[in-house]
C-alpha cells in the first residue's frame, strides 16, 4: 500500500505540478476540421470521420479519466500508422508515466522531442522524469525547457535541482537565482539556493536567502534550520537562538540538536546543554554520540566522576573505540588515579598505536605517578613521532635527575635552556640551579 501511495505521489509530482496536461493539446487531425486554436469549430463546419482521429479521441477520453492503461492501445495503434506525430508520443509517454513505467515513458518523451524539439512540455516532462534517477541526464531537457519557457520560474527551479544533484553547484546557484528573480515569492527556490550557498561556503549569502523566506513564512522549518546553519558557519552568536527556534519547530531532529549541544558546550552553557541531551534521549537508551556529548558537558562542569561514568557507558557500546578509552584515561589522570589512567591509555594505544596524544598522556601518567624510567621510555616513543619542545626537555631532565643520572640530566637541562629562550623564568631558574649542583657532583665523580 505504501509503495502504491508513493507511486501516486510521484506521478502527481510529474504530471500535475509542473506540466501542461495532454488535454491542453488539440488532437491531431488529417482533415481541416478544427481551427488553429484547438477550439471546436463554429457554424456549419463538420468534422470528417477518420479512424486515426477516433483513436486519439479514445486515448484522450481515457487520459481524462486517469485510465492510463486504456489509453495505451489506441495510441500504439495510431503510432503504428503515424510514427512521426510528436503529440501522440507525448500522450503515450504521459500514460506510461501514470503507470510508473518510467523507462517506456522516457523513450516516448525522447521520441517526442526528437520529432518536435520545441515542444516545451515534452522537454519539461522528460527532465522531471529523469530528475529522480539520473539528475545529470535531466539537465539537457530542462535547459531546453528554460529556453522555451523564458518567463516561467518553475523550469529554472527544476534545472537548479538537477544541477545541484549532479554536482554543479555554481550552475545550480545561477538557476535558483534566476528562478527567484522571476518569482520573488518562490520560497522553495530560495531555500534550495541557501543550501547551495552553504555548500559553496558562502554562509552570508545563504543567511540572506533564509531570512527572506522567514519574512513570509516565519515558521518554515527548512528556513529556520538553514538560518541556524548559516549563522553557525559564520560564527555568529545569534546561531544559538536560531537553533533554539528551529528545534522548537522540529524537536525530533536529533542530528541538529547534537550540533546545538556542541555549540552550547563551546559557549560554556553547560546546564542548557545537559538539558538538551536529555531531550535527545526522549526516554530511550542514550546513543554513543549522546554519551560523548554528555561526557564533554560534565567535564566542562568539572564533574569528572560523572563524565567517567558516561564514557564507560559509551565504551560498553563501542569497546574498541580508542578515543573513548583515551578520554577515560585522561580523566583518571586529572583525578591522579594513575593505575586506572595507565590501564585505559594502554588500551587506547593498543587500538591506535600511532596516536601521539595517547602516548603523551601515558608518559604524563608515568611521570606524575613517579615512574620516571617508564616516563623516559614514553618520551623516546613520542620523540619518534614529533620533535620535542623545551617543556619536554625540562621534564626529561627532571626524570634523569630523579633517577640520579647526572650527565643525561645535565644535557637535558641545557637543551631546555637552549630552546626556551627565557620564556618560563621559574623553570629557567630551577634548571640553572640544578645544573650548578649536578656539575659539582660530576666533578666529584671524576
Amino acid at each position: 500500500m505504501r509503495k502504491r501511495c508513493e507511486r501516486r505521489l510521484a506521478f502527481t509530482f510529474l504530471v500535475s505540478l509542473f506540466t501542461v496536461t495532454p488535454s491542453a493539446f488539440p488532437a491531431a487531425s488529417f482533415q481541416q476540421t478544427q481551427n488553429p486554436s484547438g477550439k471546436p469549430p463554429q457554424g456549419k463546419i463538420q468534422k470528417v470521420q477518420n479512424p486515426l482521429n477516433d483513436l486519439l479521441d479514445e486515448a484522450q477520453a481515457a487520459l481524462d479519466k486517469n485510465n492510463f492503461e486504456a489509453a495505451i492501445a489506441p495510441l500504439q495503434k495510431f503510432l503504428a500508422e503515424k510514427p512521426d506525430v510528436a503529440f501522440a508520443h507525448f500522450q503515450l509517454a504521459y500514460a506510461y508515466t501514470g503507470l510508473n513505467r518510467t523507462d517506456e515513458a522516457r523513450a516516448e518523451y525522447e521520441r517526442c522531442v526528437a520529432l518536435e524539439p520545441k515542444m516545451a512540455e515534452a522537454q519539461l516532462n522528460l527532465g522531471i522524469l529523469l530528475l529522480e534517477k539520473d539528475a545529470a541526464a535531466a539537465v539537457a531537457p530542462l535547459r531546453k525547457a528554460v529556453e522555451l519557457l523564458p518567463s516561467q520560474s518553475r523550469p529554472r527551479f527544476l534545472l537548479g535541482v538537477a544541477l545541484e544533484r549532479s554536482g554543479d553547484l555554481a550552475g545550480a546557484a545561477e538557476a535558483f537565482e534566476s528562478a527567484s528573480h522571476l518569482d520573488a515569492t518562490d520560497n522553495e527556490a530560495l531555500i534550495h539556493l541557501g543550501g547551495v550557498y552553504l555548500q559553496l561556503n558562502k554562509p552570508a549569502e545563504a543567511e540572506k536567502k533564509y531570512r527572506s523566506v522567514l519574512e513570509r513564512q516565519p515558521k518554515s522549518a527548512l528556513a529556520l534550520r538553514g538560518l541556524a546553519l548559516s549563522l553557525d558557519a559564520q560564527g555568529k552568536p545569534e546561531a544559538v537562538e536560531a537553533y533554539r527556534n528551529y528545534l522548537a519547530a522540529q524537536p525530533q531532529d536529533s542530528s541538529t540538536r547534537a550540533r546545538f549541544v556542541q555549540l552550547l558546550v563551546a559557549n560554556k552553557q553547560y546546564d542548557e546543554a545537559l538539558t538538551e541531551t536529555e531531550k535527545s534521549a526522549n526516554g530511550q537508551a542514550p546513543t554513543l554520540e549522546a554519551l560523548r556529548l554528555r561526557a564533554d558537558i560534565l567535564v566542562g562542569q568539572n564533574k569528572l566522576d560523572e563524565a567517567i561514568a558516561a564514557l564507560k557507558q559509551a565504551i560498553a557500546l563501542a569497546p574498541r573505540d580508542a578515543q573513548l578509552h583515551g578520554g577515560v584515561g585522561r580523566l583518571y589522570l586529572q583525578k591522579r588515579e594513575f593505575a586506572d589512567a595507565e590501564r585505559e591509555l594502554k588500551i587506547a594505544i593498543q587500538l591506535d598505536k600511532g596516536n601521539v596524544v595517547y602516548w603523551k598522556d601515558l608518559t604524563a601518567t608515568f611521570y606524575q605517578g613517579g615512574n620516571y624510567a617508564a616516563a623516559l621510555a614514553g618520551y623516546d616513543v613520542v620523540e619518534k613521532m614529533e620533535k620535542p619542545g623545551a617543556g619536554v626537555w625540562f621534564i626529561r631532565a627532571l626524570c634523569y635527575d630523579k633517577l640520579n643520572q647526572v650527565q643525561p640530566a645535565l644535557d637535558a637541562y641545557r637543551k631546555f635552556l637552549d630552546l626556551d629562550g627565557n620564556q618560563h623564568p621559574d623553570q629557567v631558574w630551577q634548571a640553572n640551579q640544578r645544573i650548578h649542583v649536578l656539575e659539582k657532583r660530576a666533578e666529584k665523580k671524576k
